[in-house]
């Protein structure tokens, strides 16, 4: 996961695509571009019979160049960093920033995947994105962009059920400075506690409950079992985050009615 914060303060998380979806969606592309560029050729063959040969010589490279530059540049800069094969694999080329790239971000991509990919089969471009965390190959790298994964699985609501014996507890704790990341962690326990061993699941819920003490006051009562005091903060954290986007919802919702009765009211 890559996290990203705007000019906004906006927390932006995205998710890089791994090599070998890229590598997919890649092939899918230049198969593409490929057989138009063959279909083209033997079109512009049977047209240019009887044609001055230097004048056939540029066509041809003229051809050339519009199916793996202009035309890769085009679609990726008309459909936001977009194409066939990213659209196949549920892949998007962004700005570092999040963003959305521009003709510039296509046309630097486009040029050096010329040497990356196409002259060198996609070796150099294999090499680069091992050695960097969002796996940029060396285009991404002089363009400021990379490849984030847009379709997500289906994720089952997690229900966590706070424990009766520490309700007491957790309604009148203090849990609001515990962080997103923390919380997140907490919750991903939860959720995997099942199927882990035993003692990885004990191991983890001690590490957990630890960084958590900290910042949750007053404490647990005493003898709370770690996993139990998991279940606890995030239920009741949960519960809190429910209240307050319902009751802005709620808010939100009076405001726009009377915005619109404005107008009518004598």
């Amino acid at each position: 996961m890559s996290t990203i914060i705007t000019g906004e303060a906006v927390v932006l998380h995205l998710r890089p695509a791994s090599f070998v979806l890229r590598a997919v969606g890649c092939i899918i592309d230049y198969t593409v571009y490929a057989i138009g560029l063959i279909g083209s050729l033997i079109l512009l063959d049977r047209l240019l019979s009887g044609f001055d040969a230097a004048a056939a010589r540029a066509l041809v490279i003229g051809v050339v160049v519009l199916w793996l530059v202009a035309i890769p540049t085009a679609v990726e800069t008309l459909a936001h960093g977009k194409s066939l094969g990213r659209l196949v694999m549920g892949l998007r080329i962004v700005r570092d920033d999040g963003g959305s790239i521009r003709f510039r971000h296509a046309f630097i991509r486009t040029m050096l995947a010329l040497l990356e990919i196409l002259s060198l089969f996609g070796s150099l471009a294999l090499i680069v994105s091992f050695a960097n965390e969002r796996g940029k190959r060396l285009g991404d790298m002089l363009a400021g962009t990379y490849s984030m994964r847009e379709r997500r699985g289906k994720v089952t609501p997690l229900a966590v059920p706070l424990p009766t014996q520490l309700r007491p507890w957790a309604e009148l704790a203090d849990v609001g400075r515990i962080p997103d990341v923390l919380a997140g962690r907490a919750a991903r326990y939860i959720r995997q506690a099942p199927s882990m061993a035993p003692a990885s699941r004990e191991r983890v819920a001690i590490e957990l409950a630890n960084d958590l003490l900290p910042l949750v006051s007053p404490a647990p009562p005493p003898g709370c079992p770690p996993e139990q005091f998991l279940l606890a903060v995030v239920a009741e954290r949960r519960e809190r985050d429910y209240r307050r986007l319902s009751a802005t919802a709620t808010r939100q919702q009076q405001v726009r009615e009377r915005i619109h009765r404005l107008p009518y009211e004598g």
